[in-house]
């Protein structure tokens, strides 16, 4: 039997604390996009057959933390690496999931994603996976905190602590430049701990009035011009978090990008997710086709080449098919 997983990308927002002066560290706040995707295939089998490495390693800690014998997987489809869009924890958890099914096994990805090295800060990426929506999580208690990372697995994913999903007309223009990568892996850790050991409480108490008085209520009442605005205020505010350690509020050229959305008519709110240099724009499907043309128009004012992805929000988790 094959089993074949779709997942979806995903959107951060930022976090809602970093400093060590309050009680909860993270609390990552995010939303589920139904394109780009990830597909992988998986089929019962002895050891790991695979010819893309990282899936490979990905099956090698799916199985142990499973506990079966092995698995041919193949990648059909996958999400581009390190751009701010959730790529390593949906290739994570779909292997898993495909590995799961072919043999009948509940994944339990909320379980064994610390196993495959997820999970530790955000929780976004699996609660995306798991159902969709836009999402907010809980974060860590802060005296969990260590400046050197945790063994992998020696933690627990963040809960979920508010979940909406959004309307099906509205969209999110995603820029993709051809820029540098992403901060990801002990570089994104060692970014993590400067910007932590650094924090303004007060950036955090900010943020919580934003997401408490804003954008939950937006979310829960479909108001888009609310919720656009409201995302992209909690984006720049973290970003002062982030400015010394990515160039600025953003990360180059992502500034310059959201500069040119904000000056869209059609959109109510844009930033960059994660560590970029993805950037997005929210609309509705009456003004995408407007920001599709001011993202392109942006990306050539500043000479950069990139793609730009028209996506819906994604109010449902991973498709699984056997």
């Amino acid at each position: 039997m094959t089993v074949r997983v779709e997942a979806g990308a995903r959107l951060h927002f930022g976090f809602q604390n970093l400093s060590l002066a309050r009680e909860r560290l993270y609390g990552g706040v995010g939303v589920a996009l139904d394109r780009p995707t990830i597909v992988i295939e998986a089929e019962r089998a002895e050891g790991i057959r695979c010819v893309d490495d990282l899936a490979a390693e990905y099956a090698w800690k799916a199985v142990d933390a499973l506990g079966v014998s092995g698995a041919a997987v193949e990648v059909e489809r996958r999400l581009p690496r390190h751009v701010g869009l959730g790529s390593g924890t949906q290739f994570a958890l779909a292997t898993l999931a495909a590995i799961a099914g072919a043999y009948d096994l509940d994944p339990a990805v909320r379980e064994h994603a610390p196993a495959l090295g997820r999970g530790g800060r955000s929780g976004v990426g699996i609660a995306a996976f798991e159902h969709g929506g836009f999402v907010v999580d809980g974060g860590h208690p802060t005296e969990l905190f260590t400046t050197a990372p945790p063994e992998e697995g020696a933690w627990t994913v963040p809960p979920v602590t508010a979940r909406h999903e959004l309307p099906p007309d509205w969209r999110f223009v995603v820029v993709l430049p051809e820029a540098e990568s992403g901060r990801s892996g002990e570089t994104e850790d060692a970014s993590m701990r400067q910007a932590v050991e650094r924090a303004d409480p007060g950036i955090a108490d900010e943020i919580g009035g934003v997401l408490l008085r804003r954008l939950l209520p937006a979310a829960a009442e479909g108001d888009r011009q609310t919720f656009g605005a409201a995302a992209a205020d909690l984006g720049r505010l973290n970003g002062a978090w982030y400015a010394d350690e990515q160039g600025g509020i953003y990360r180059p050229p992502a500034g310059r990008l959201i500069d040119a959305l904000d000056d869209c008519p059609a959109v109510t709110g844009a930033g960059q997710s994660s560590w970029g240099p993805a950037v997005y724009a929210l609309t509705d499907r009456t003004g995408v086709a407007e920001t599709r043309d001011a993202a392109r128009d942006a990306l050539a004012a500043t000479g950069i080449d990139g793609e730009v992805v028209e996506t819906t929000p994604r109010n449902h988790g991973v498709e699984i098919e056997r």
